[in-house]
């Protein structure tokens, strides 16, 4: 590996350092409580050094927000060659609660923390590409299934925003304790019952009597 090439990597091992860092600190002290000192002290390196690499800490959480993005998009493009709609579909629901619980650091930066999104809003700027292919790959599942006989009468993009709330819900559910707690308190489910998979099977059910 010659100079350039070390200098790049080292570049580069900087930048994930400092976001590795940032996604800690957001999760456990909150965003407001986290500054680009603290994230400088957590890795070691001077406040000056994490300017040099973004522009501020809404910076990062926008950086961040990306590359979660960016993860769960490859996944769902290893499903392009799924020819059924409605197959591809419920195999897109697996791989985003999969996600959630497997990258949970990532989803709560994604779906639950409100400051990357007020950074895109404020930000004419900036492109919101990872996130943008993720919801299109949704919608166009749902047209695809359209075309096989479901959903019918009803507007796809509607259709497609409900899906993604309905398995948003469970997920977070689940990730805060909520999912659990009632499914063992007041539905009196045993705990080796994975009740987020026999809810999410449910839903598919319900999907498919929508031909």
């Amino acid at each position: 590996m010659g100079r350039k090439e070390k200098d790049q990597q080292q570049i580069e091992d900087v930048r994930l350092r400092i976001l590795e860092a940032a996604k800690k600190l957001f999760l456990k002290e909150g965003y407001e409580a986290t500054s680009i000192r603290k994230i400088a002290a957590e890795i070691k390196l001077s406040p000056t050094t994490i300017y040099l690499y973004y522009k501020d800490k809404s910076d990062i959480a926008y950086t961040l927000h990306k590359e979660g993005f960016k993860v769960l998009g490859e996944q769902f493009m290893v499903l392009q060659h799924v020819e059924s709609g409605f197959e591809r579909l419920k195999a897109m629901g697996r791989i985003y609660i999969n996600f959630a619980i497997q990258n949970t650091d990532f989803y709560q930066l994604m779906f639950i923390m409100k400051e990357p999104m007020e950074f895109i809003s404020d930000k004419d700027c900036c492109e919101w590409e990872e996130g943008e292919f993720a919801f299109g790959a949704l919608q166009q599942t749902v047209l695809d299934c359209k075309a096989e006989g479901y959903f019918n009468g009803l507007n796809e993009n509607n259709v497609a925003l409900n899906i993604w709330a309905l398995v948003h819900g469970l997920c977070s559910l689940k990730l805060q304790g909520h999912l659990d707690h009632v499914a063992s308190a007041h539905l009196h489910v045993p705990e080796d019952r994975n009740i987020l998979e026999e809810a999410f099977e449910t839903l598919v059910l319900m999907l498919d009597k929508m031909k």
